[in-house]
């Protein structure tokens, strides 16, 4: 199996790239994940190919614009992401899970280009970002910080006490964007812990919170330009609503691409549906 680079401005064709080439990838490995993957590469998308200006030259400048990953679970599709942004070759796809190799099915920090936190325990990402945007504030250094969270991980406490802290030292450098595909590890969020109105609840926490669809690029682009781009005092929080699984019609809003791989039927099908 090889795969080629497509280098495109379109964001939605980036997308569809980038699904398929997933499709591919956990087929062959049979890694899970895909699912939340799915429902988060449109937001990935827009923001590496038109918010963060990040090329693998400027990975170490830090005046840069920050990405984390905080649902590392979903690393095939943000190795995937990086591949078809340059930052890490092709090739490396063919690594992802392969012993003694550099791209685990959780990411890690250092030993992947781009990689800014090492996940695995859910709701670390926002305290992570939080310091991150805090130590920009405090060097005088430009640059935003930007954290792709799921929504399960707004059942872990240090969710909140990020918004506290964020609210309370005037993080608007730091935006948290939330992949609100409803559909968690054991059931729905309502099923395993109802979070109600998420934007009602960040905004009492004194964020900047938003919602939109996390599947409408421009809607996205809009939402990510007005969260850090006029003199806000405050963290943006943008929840964004999405289907699991998006893209192919057999895997979406069902439960069981949490944790599945498509067999080589279905990923003929996958890619069919992907294909224009």
């Amino acid at each position: 199996m090889s795969f080629t680079r497509i280098e495109t401005d379109d964001v939605a064709e980036f997308a569809r790239q980038v699904r398929m080439d997933v499709a591919r990838i956990t087929n062959r490995t049979r890694d899970s994940h895909i699912g939340g993957g799915y429902s988060s590469i449109d937001i990935m998308s827009v923001l590496y190919k038109r918010i963060l200006n990040l090329t693998k030259d400027n990975l170490d400048d830090p005046g840069r614009n920050v990405f984390v990953l905080s649902k590392g679970h979903i690393a095939a599709s943000y190795y995937t992401v990086l591949a078809h942004m340059g930052i890490i070759p092709m090739e490396d796809l063919k690594k992802h899970t392969q012993n003694g190799e550099n791209y685990a099915g959780h990411t890690r920090r250092y030993v992947t280009p781009g990689v800014e936190m090492s996940a695995g325990s859910l709701g670390h990402g926002p305290s992570v970002g939080a310091g991150m945007a805090y130590a920009k504030r405090l060097q005088g250094l430009p640059g935003n910080v930007y954290v792709l969270m799921g929504d399960g991980e707004c059942n872990e406490g240090s969710v909140w006490e990020t918004a506290m802290f964020a609210a309370k030292f005037h993080l608007s450098n730091l935006v948290l964007i939330i992949d609100r595909n409803r559909l968690q590890s054991y059931g729905s969020d309502v099923e395993v812990m109802d979070m109600g109105d998420l934007k009602a609840k960040f905004a009492s926490f004194e964020c900047n919170a938003l919602e939109i669809n996390g599947h409408d690029y421009d809607q996205t682009y809009r939402a990510l330009m007005t969260a850090c781009g006029r003199n806000q005092s405050k963290p943006t929080v943008i929840i964004a609503n999405t289907v699991k699984g998006k893209g192919v019609s057999f895997m979406e809003n069902r439960l069981e691409w949490h944790f599945k791989s498509p067999s080589d039927e279905q990923l003929a099908i996958a890619l069919k549906e992907l294909s224009r």
